[in-house]
């Protein structure tokens, strides 16, 4: 009878494929280009980065030990505040890939700089890192604060609660066409009716979508 053997935690990990909690690095150049993944991760729900994996899952191997420094670079140095990792180091046919792990943070925002050097939040989403929009910083914001939310069941939240209640999602552009309302005040009710966990969103590369939250 033959055996069969289960495999290891590093190849677990790769044949579970790129997603929103774990990202391949074949290589390391720019620490911080590597602190906006890190900081995604933090500001989302963790994740994993293997280092010396490349896209399609095959095993390149860390090159050196610099590798290694450019990533503690890139969270002592380059997010704001430092975001937290834990580095473990597996042997695969002779190659040494690091997994590194980013726990979701307590502190969020995380912030590190974009290619023109400009501190900015990320989040994950999918396999990409994508800089977080104002709804989501007001989000977080809120979140934060010890002050409680208040909030007017006015036309404009019945607009939005009514389409919601026959119509699966909504954009932000629709909102604000069918309220006839600014970008600034669509932002402040949607962050706060997320926040009281009366809607909830998805998002994608190009646009957010708001629907009614599942309440069992």
């Amino acid at each position: 009878m033959a055996l069969i053997r289960k495999p290891n935690h590093l190849q677990t990990l790769i044949n579970k494929g790129e997603g929103i909690d774990l990202d391949f690095k074949y290589a390391v150049n720019d620490s911080k280009k590597i602190a906006r993944s890190l900081s995604a991760f933090a500001n989302s729900q963790g994740g994993v980065l293997l280092l010396g994996v490349r896209d399609n899952g095959s095993i390149a191997g860390v090159k050196s030990e610099e590798e290694f420094y450019m990533i503690e670079t890139a969270a002592k140095f380059y997010t704001r505040p430092e975001v937290f990792i834990e580095v473990k180091p597996h042997t695969a046919s002779g190659l040494t890939v690091l997994e590194i792990i980013i726990p979701k943070s307590k502190e969020i925002p995380h912030l590190s700089p974009d290619g023109e050097g400009k501190w900015k939040a990320y989040v994950r989403v999918k396999d990409e890192n994508i800089v977080a929009d104002k709804i989501q910083m007001l989000v977080w914001k809120l979140q934060k604060s010890e002050n409680p939310i208040k909030i007017t069941y006015s036309k404009n939240e019945k607009i939005l609660l009514n389409y919601l209640s026959n119509h699966e999602t909504i954009s932000f552009s629709h909102f604000c066409r069918l309220a006839e309302i600014s970008r600034f005040q669509a932002e402040n009710i949607l962050a706060n009716l997320i926040v009281l966990k009366i809607i909830t969103f998805d998002i994608d590369k190009t646009k957010k979508l708001f629907s009614l939250s599942n309440i069992d």
